[in-house]
């Protein structure tokens, strides 16, 4: 299935704290600015198949609400989002999410 509409199709998001807390430690990305990123546009989505081992793995090029361009690795469960990891985009990943 195409990553946009998987995306297209989610009717929220799925959270634990374990990856709220990761996330803002270690990049400093709160919870709302990933969700953020799903709604703004452009937004480049594509398979992790390099780490879809035990479910399907997606990752998002985007930005938040405040311009902040953001890597975000995903999956779906029960119909809703799940972020795993987020983080600033590296040099190589904004050169890419410009070109789309």
């Amino acid at each position: 299935m195409d990553p946009m509409d998987l995306i297209k199709n989610c009717t929220g998001f799925q959270w634990d704290d374990g990856n709220l807390l990761k996330n803002w430690e270690k990049h400093g990305v709160s919870g709302a600015e990933c969700e953020q990123v799903f709604f703004n546009r452009p937004l480049l989505a594509l398979p992790d198949a390099q780490h879809s081992q035990s479910e399907p793995r997606f990752f998002v090029l985007g930005q938040s609400d405040k311009g902040r361009h953001l890597f975000i690795v995903f999956t779906v469960r029960e119909n809703r989002l799940r972020v795993i990891s987020a983080r600033d985009m590296s040099r190589k990943e904004r050169l890419r999410y410009a070109k789309a």
